[in-house]
């Protein structure tokens, strides 16, 4: 059975200690985006770590969750108005209703976005159809 999304939808990241995170499902993006400010890079013997902290939720740029993971790429990613930039990919579970599966995740300032969270269709494919006219189709998170 495949799970059908609404054109936004509430999500978990549960490897980066993200209860809950409101996203904007969007097909025409290839890549899932989250947002993040303070980003780092470190290198340790185990390879490089991204260090970065996000705003979960919309409009609050007073709470802030430190989050840490396994750098996987780099890449350069055009935005929907045609600007490139070259962002820090790391791969994390992502919840979004009672499904949870891995995703690559690419970290941008979203700060400007209604957003925090952007879910692109490598993300979703395999594991949800998207319904545009519809929100918050599958269940809301607690946190």
């Amino acid at each position: 059975m495949t799970n059908i999304l609404g054109w936004r939808e509430w999500v978990a990241l549960p490897d980066l200690d993200i209860a809950k995170i409101k996203a904007k499902v969007d097909t025409g993006a290839r890549t899932s985006a989250l947002h993040a400010f303070d980003v780092r890079l470190e290198e340790t013997s185990a390879g490089k770590i991204v260090h970065f902290k996000i705003h979960p939720r919309q409009r609050d740029l007073e709470t802030v969750i430190e989050c840490q993971a396994p750098l996987l790429d780099e890449r350069e990613v055009r935005d929907s108005g045609g600007h490139s930039e070259m962002r820090y990919v790391i791969e994390t579970r992502i919840t979004i209703g009672d499904t949870t599966h891995t995703a690559e995740v690419t970290l941008t300032n979203r700060d400007s976005m209604g957003f925090r969270m952007l879910l692109g269709r490598t993300t979703m494919n395999g594991h949800y159809l998207v319904d545009p006219g519809s929100s918050y189709l599958m269940k809301k998170r607690k946190a």
